[in-house]
């Protein structure tokens, strides 16, 4: 047998402790060292990962720690720095996204997963679950024909302010856009794999603040490929709860999925999922609780 992956953590905030959870919760992975913001998080990631060596700084952990994969779980404003000292020692990385906040930034880590021959992976995990990746399934089947419209829509509360308010800092987060909505372009496209790169993108934007203007709490998006097929990518943080749709049509029928976190993301969440298949007046349903 080989031997378990060997994990090193980056962050071990509120997304931090569920990737913590996932790698120690896998058979073949060892979670062996973790980067904890605040005196409070590492004594927590003592007490559940006494095997783990806990760090206060990504890039001691790195120069100290013996690993095979970093997993990324920092503001994103840091992300260039942990990973470029990562590959320099020849270490594969798992970058939760966004991969940066500038496009140079994003660059520079492609180029350096190149030069030090790493595996470079971006955490796009809404294509793994059960309900937005089993949408592609139903498209390759090839249920609703050739996909046509893709629609991918969030209406929810304001973001938390996360550590030491990064999250409304704008040299810290980069735009808003790079939050949730990166994962809605990452669908579009996804869905709309075989109509190759877009070709045109319109967006329009507005903040309800006006000591934070181009923060924006309300953000749509329309890209158009060059066989027709377009995609709108929409979002407002002004909102209430946590709601998210995702609507696509195609040449024979068409497909309606919704979820739904009226309390929070991980209490009592609903999803549903509807199917025409372009037979008249049938509609294939599904409603599952938890997705």
């Amino acid at each position: 047998m080989t031997q378990p992956v060997r994990f090193a953590l980056a962050g071990f905030g509120a997304w931090g402790k569920f990737h913590a959870q996932s790698i120690a919760g896998n058979p073949g992975a060892n979670l062996v060292a973790i980067t904890a913001p605040s005196e409070a998080s590492r004594e927590e990631a003592r007490r559940l990962y006494p095997e783990a060596h806990i760090f206060a700084d990504s890039l001691e952990m790195i120069a100290q720690s013996d690993f095979d994969i970093i997993d990324i779980v920092t503001p994103s404003h840091t992300h260039r720095e942990i990973a470029l000292a990562a590959m320099a020692k020849g270490k594969h990385v798992l970058l939760e996204k966004p991969m940066a906040i500038t496009l140079e930034d994003c660059k520079a880590i492609v180029a350096a997963a190149q030069e030090h021959g790493v595996h470079l992976a971006v955490g796009h995990e809404l294509r793994l679950s059960s309900q937005w990746g089993h949408i592609k399934e139903i498209i390759d089947a090839g249920t609703i024909g050739d996909p046509q419209y893709v629609l991918v829509e969030l209406s929810r509360k304001p973001y938390r302010l996360g550590a030491s308010g990064w999250r409304y800092d704008q040299s810290r987060v980069g735009s808003w856009v790079l939050e949730e909505p990166i994962h809605f372009f990452d669908l579009a496209r996804w869905y709309l794999e075989g109509s190759g790169d877009p070709v045109e993108l319109h967006a329009y934007a507005n903040s309800r603040d006006p000591e934070r203007p181009t923060l924006f709490d309300n953000f749509s998006s329309m890209f158009k490929f060059a066989n027709g097929s377009y995609a709108v990518v929409s979002q407002t943080l002004a909102a209430f709860e946590h709601h998210q749709t995702v609507k696509v049509s195609g040449t024979k029928g068409a497909l309606w999925a919704a979820w739904s976190g009226a309390l929070d993301r991980t209490l009592e969440p609903t999803a549903t999922l509807k199917v025409f298949d372009g037979v008249p007046r049938r509609v294939l349903f599904r409603s599952r609780l938890g997705l």
